[in-house]
């Protein structure tokens, strides 16, 4: 049986990163899961100490996530087999009750050995704001194929490896990876990613949304992620 090795990219999460565990703990119970390896940028919160404490393996010493999660995907490849899986997923985000059963499903299925899976962005945010945003990423996963990281990503070993595996880049890494996978390779799970709403209420659903679509369009026009990077926290 195929088993899932879940990678999650950190900086200063340790308040949100013990929930996000519990949440993947159900992999665990049913016998799918090869281990949690936390990938860390720096945290100077105790977020390493955390994942130590919580049985993660740890990885230190890249910083960006596009690194850390490059770093952390050679460390879980060299724990796994080529059929195993690996999950990509931020440590503000977790995965809905009945996740991992969809995902042994999906897993099990030849035709989706060179297919990644995805998960229904969902926000901690009962306002109608969120509704409609979560709406907005819903039309542009189906319309153009462009989930991004916090939808978590279920990717099979060996197609990560045929594709290059991620960039070590500061921004856009995810979007690197989801296009080269391709829209048609792409599949929608009914799971639901519940991610921090916190950025959104800090900046503003308006602001936040059209400063993350300027980038986007920055990165198609060639912009480099380093650069873009720059105007983004």
């Amino acid at each position: 049986m195929s088993q899932i090795i879940t990678l999650l990219p950190t900086l200063n999460a340790n308040t949100r990163l013990e929930r996000t565990l519990q949440s993947l703990a159900e992999a665990e119970r049913a016998g799918l899961s090869a281990g949690w390896v936390v990938a860390d940028g720096g945290s100077t919160d105790g977020t390493p100490l955390t994942a130590r404490r919580l049985g993660c393996h740890l990885v230190q010493g890249a910083k960006g996530r596009g690194a850390q999660l490059a770093a952390g995907a050679a460390y879980a490849r060299s724990r796994i087999r080529a059929q195993d899986w690996i999950l990509v997923l931020h440590a503000d985000t977790r995965l809905s009750p009945g996740w991992s059963s969809e995902a042994a499903a999906f897993m099990a299925a030849n035709a989706h050995r060179d297919r990644a899976g995805y998960f229904r962005f969902t926000l901690d945010d009962m306002s109608h704001r969120a509704r409609r945003l979560e709406r907005a990423v819903n039309w542009r996963c189906k319309t153009f194929g462009l989930p991004y990281g916090d939808q978590g990503l279920l990717i099979r070993a060996d197609f990560y490896d045929r594709l290059g595996g991620f960039k070590p880049w500061p921004l856009f890494e995810d979007v690197d990876l989801v296009r080269r996978i391709g829209k048609h390779r792409l599949w929608p799970m009914t799971a639901r990613a519940e991610t921090s709403a916190d950025k959104f209420l800090a900046d503003g659903y308006r602001r936040r949304s059209m400063k993350n679509l300027v980038l986007l369009a920055r990165y198609f026009l060639g912009a480099r992620p380093a650069d873009l990077a720059k105007s983004y926290r």
